[in-house]
């Protein structure tokens, strides 16, 4: 039986998904550091080596692997080529034909193995390429559908909510909440990548100045623009907002600034403030949560789908944590929404936690082979 394999790559960690062509799932690993600031080379590297170990600890080898699906932060061209990414900044991303370097590293990687003839003309260890917001949708829209097993251990050590298959469900779109803020759409049950691969970037929307708390959470520059969905919801923002808020006299005596470490560092510790109670980290959140809620009717006045899915790294707030940032989207979204568009109530948190793109990754290499 095949082999078939997933890989995220974020802005800070990556992740590697396999399962067997039937669409059960046999592991999804540990995240491990994105080393994307040295360059594409390293990143690779240490795909290919969690790709040859978690194989192994399965059993598994590389002449076993039908198809790979890389997905990676955009925007992309369909082949896969990186063009400008912002939340990979070595310069070396530029341009950089991730799916044809995994490809070349995976076939040297076969070639070790004496009993492994690649056939590189051939193509017998193919990879392909997925925006990672894409993969996100396409993940999640697998697993509500029920168009994957996903076992009980693995389900439970990963969050993955796997509840009554909804048979129905036809499109979906997903933001996927992390260093950056990726969005990927599924319609007649497929994934939709765009006529140049480039479909589902939700987080370079414009957001209205009414959103913004402050004058200078506007000011964040993500990719060419100012006062996008990602500036506003995302790690990013929320370092960017949150190192603004402690030179507020409001915030002078916040335990924060006791933390040593970057503005990022801080920004990590807010989690788990907001399940304390802690004001600041809760005002943060209520502000990502609404201007969230405002780039989904957005999305939701243009696709019309029948799921709206918030997933990333706000999947893992406590749990009245996330039951206050839903309430905020859905009420920034139904305040400004059409009375036609308020009929609409299927906004929920993902499913898939954390993992949607890297099982949506695994997903595209099936259909990859067929």
């Amino acid at each position: 039986m095949g082999i078939y394999i997933g890989v995220d790559v974020g802005g800070t960690t990556s992740t590697v998904c396999v399962g067997d062509e039937t669409g059960k799932l046999i592991e999804i690993t540990p995240q491990f550091p994105t080393r994307s600031d040295d360059g594409p080379a390293a990143t690779i590297a240490d795909i290919a080596a969690e790709i040859v170990r978690v194989l192994g600890s399965s059993g598994k080898q590389l002449r076993d692997v039908g198809m790979v699906t890389i997905a990676t932060p955009g925007p992309a061209t369909c082949e896969g080529v990186l063009l400008s990414t912002p939340n990979l900044k070595h310069p070396e991303w530029n341009n950089c034909p991730v799916r044809e370097l995994l490809e070349k590293k995976l076939r040297e990687e076969a070639r070790k193995d004496d009993r492994v003839e690649a056939k590189i003309d051939g193509g017998e260890l193919s990879v392909r390429y997925l925006g990672d917001g894409q993969a996100a949708a396409l993940g999640e829209f697998a697993v509500r559908r029920g168009d994957i097993e996903v076992a009980p251990e693995i389900a439970s050590r990963w969050n993955i909510n796997v509840q009554d298959a909804e048979t129905d469900l036809e499109s979906l779109f997903m933001v996927a909440v992390g260093t950056g803020l990726g969005g990927g759409e599924v319609r007649n049950r497929e994934v939709v990548r765009g006529s140049e691969g480039r479909a589902g970037h939700a987080g370079h929307l414009m957001l209205p100045a009414d959103v913004f708390r402050h004058e200078q959470d506007q000011e964040l520059k993500v990719g060419n623009a100012f006062s996008t969905v990602e500036s506003a919801v995302s790690l990013t923002a929320l370092t960017h907002q949150l190192a603004y808020r402690l030179t507020l006299d409001e915030w002078k005596d916040h335990s924060l600034h006791q933390i040593d470490g970057t503005a990022k560092d801080r920004a990590k510790r807010l989690r788990e403030l907001a399940a304390d109670g802690d004001a600041l980290a809760l005002e943060l959140f209520d502000d990502q949560a609404t201007a969230l809620g405002v780039a989904l009717l957005m999305i939701q006045y243009i696709g019309d789908y029948d799921d709206l899915v918030i997933g990333g790294g706000v999947c893992d707030l406590a749990p009245a944590v996330r039951d206050r940032y839903l309430e905020k989207v859905k009420e920034a979204f139904y305040q400004r929404a059409l009375d036609g568009f308020r009929s609409f109530r299927e906004i929920s948190f993902s499913h898939c936690g954390d993992q949607a793109s890297v099982i949506g990754a695994y997903v595209d290499s099936i259909a990859g082979s067929a």
